[in-house]
């Protein structure tokens, strides 16, 4: 496997290199996904251009704000979970190259808190005490994310009775997360409080509570740099990178 990567990502550079001393410096992959993975993804495609001189743009965030650009140059497309790529593939049929689908790593289900979690949540049963507000995410990734946690324990009519507000997008969460401190708790993945060290803390659940979900890329059938982004989705599942994810709060 590692000497598969390592011709992959040779040949990428070769590639690279002919394109830039025919028309100068190539133009970036693009790459298009949601807000969850972006951070990981970003320093992934940092590195995979120091490798291979390569430039990768990375944009992330509520789909409704990159899906008109990346119909005219996208060339990968992620997802914060396995059916949120097929959901994106099913809604705009023809777009994603299902062959080239590969799953990276998954990232496990968690409870957010404020930070010095004065609620002393410790555990999912704690969220349906009396008084405990929550924000729950429709979508990102974390569709039913909440359900499976708390059906496990029976606990869905009692967590739902304090689900305060209900939001489309991880971005709303975060807005409202900052702009509302009455929001006690926030069942996601723990991956958001490495992006949010100074707003949350983490209560990690048991394993045999934990919920794990994928984060799967495809190439488009609009790209015309297929060998680069099967050298960048191959630079995104070497060891190096899955260092980058684990720091991100990835498995």
């Amino acid at each position: 496997m590692r000497n598969v990567l390592l011709l992959t990502l040779l040949t990428a550079l070769v590639t690279a290199q002919s394109a830039a001393g025919q028309t100068g410096a190539p133009r970036p992959l693009h790459v298009y996904g949601p807000g969850g993975p972006l951070e990981a993804i970003r320093e992934c495609a940092v590195q995979f251009t120091a490798q291979t001189k390569i430039p990768v743009a990375v944009t992330g965030g509520p789909e409704k704000e990159w899906l008109q650009p990346a119909g005219r140059d996208a060339d990968l497309v992620f997802g914060g979970a396995e059916y949120m790529l097929t959901a994106f593939a099913l809604r705009n049929a023809g777009f994603l190259d299902a062959k080239s689908r590969v799953s990276l790593f998954d990232r496990a289900g968690g409870i957010l808190v404020r930070k010095g979690n004065p609620k002393k949540i410790r555990s999912v049963r704690d969220l349906t005490a009396k008084g405990i507000k929550l924000v729950d995410v429709n979508g990102a990734g974390q569709m039913g994310l909440w359900e499976d946690i708390a059906g496990r324990q029976g606990l869905i009519p009692a967590i739902q009775r304090n689900v305060l507000v209900s939001v489309e997008s991880s971005a709303e969460a975060v807005a409202l997360w900052k702009a509302r401190p009455e929001l006690d708790a926030w069942i996601s993945y723990e991956s958001w409080h490495f992006r949010l060290p100074d707003e949350t803390d983490l209560v990690r659940l048991p394993e045999p509570e934990r919920p794990y979900r994928g984060t799967p890329i495809a190439i488009t059938h609009r790209s015309t740099r297929k060998a680069d982004a099967q050298a960048f989705i191959a630079h995104l599942l070497s060891d190096r990178c899955h260092d980058v994810f684990r720091r991100w709060g990835w498995r």
